[in-house]
């Protein structure tokens, strides 16, 4: 059998069978259902076009949930599966989905127990939709058909028809992979995700990053200095660090009194400290030399001695916290 679920057929499930299906308790979506998808790893079942008008679905495993009393059937594909897709309408597209579907005689009118890869075809129209996930089954592939497509006509333009609609689940605590939409809630507090940029926990209202953007505030120069628009000069509070980054500049023709404060933090920055910190400052220029000191909510520069020479300061990389 090339398409076999563990926990399905009233008898003759093999031991192979039940090796081969996922087992253990997966990650959940409710009190008695668990959240149905492709279980990551290798492509699994991937989709191909392999003529005019066949796809190829390949191996691979996944969970897929009925109702909450007919709980989850765990599925293996085990051999690649070859689809046929219908002719195109004469005169409109549609978009058939590619599904994996479990048939069980306790809960419907199925004439037997069994899972099957299938095409649904969509309804032909102007601007049409996919048609509805089957209960009992996952979306794994959309088939956009055009009017008129066969295999006399070139058949399907496999590079452009196929559109992924795989999601993915993992074993309860796991992290679930990026699939074709995030737009989903968690189960519980703490469960945690990958978005495919970041990795996200769930709070129990909202997915958040576990790791935390800096987020950057602009800060103000003093008169006759000047930060250019690729390099602004800007602050940022993370990880109870305060972050400098950006390009002081001076040009010629105004005099920058020695000892000048150079950079005002807001007073709601909470690190009040005093460090020396002449490491991380690039001076770039014929400007004199200079000794950096930061104080409670400023970055003091003394010149010796004042200057009017051009000069640029580099913050980039320069941090610091309370000890």
């Amino acid at each position: 059998m090339t398409v076999r679920a563990g926990w399905l057929l009233p008898e003759g499930q093999t031991r192979e069978d039940t090796r081969i299906a996922p087992v253990g308790t997966m990650a959940p979506e409710a009190t008695l259902t668990t959240r149905d998808g492709v279980i990551a790893g290798g492509a699994g079942l991937s989709a191909t076009g392999v003529s005019a008008m066949q796809v190829q679905i390949g191996t691979g495993r996944a969970i897929v949930q009925g109702t909450s009393v007919q709980g989850s059937y765990p599925v293996a594909v085990t051999a690649p599966v070859t689809l046929t897709v219908p002719d195109g309408h004469a005169q409109h597209p549609r978009i058939d989905v590619v599904v994996l579907r479990v048939y069980d005689t306790l809960y419907e009118t199925a004439q037997q127990d069994a899972v099957r890869l299938e095409i649904i075809n969509g309804t032909p129209a102007a601007s049409p939709s996919a048609p509805s996930t089957p209960a009992a089954g996952i979306k794994l592939w959309e088939i956009a058909v055009p009017a008129g497509t066969s295999a006399g006509t070139g058949g399907i333009s496999w590079a452009s028809a196929l559109t992924d609609r795989r999601r993915y689940t993992s074993a309860y605590g796991g992290i679930i992979p990026r699939g074709y939409t995030l737009s989903f809630s968690g189960s519980y507090a703490g469960q945690y995700r990958d978005s495919g940029t970041a990795l996200e926990r769930w709070t129990g209202s909202a997915w958040e990053p576990v790791v935390k953007p800096i987020s950057w505030q602009p800060l103000p120069l003093p008169a006759g200095l000047t930060s250019p628009g690729h390099s602004p000069t800007q602050y940022a509070v993370h990880g109870g660090r305060v972050h400098l980054r950006g390009e002081i500049t001076h040009t010629t023709g105004g005099m920058i009194p020695g000892g000048m404060t150079i950079l005002n933090l807001p007073g709601s920055v909470p690190v009040p400290v005093w460090l020396h910190l002449p490491v991380g400052i690039a001076i770039v220029g014929s400007g004199p030399p200079l000794a950096a000191l930061v104080g409670r909510n400023s970055l003091s520069l003394n010149l010796f001695p004042s200057t009017t020479a051009p000069w640029a300061i580099y913050l980039n990389g320069i941090s610091w916290a309370a000890p």
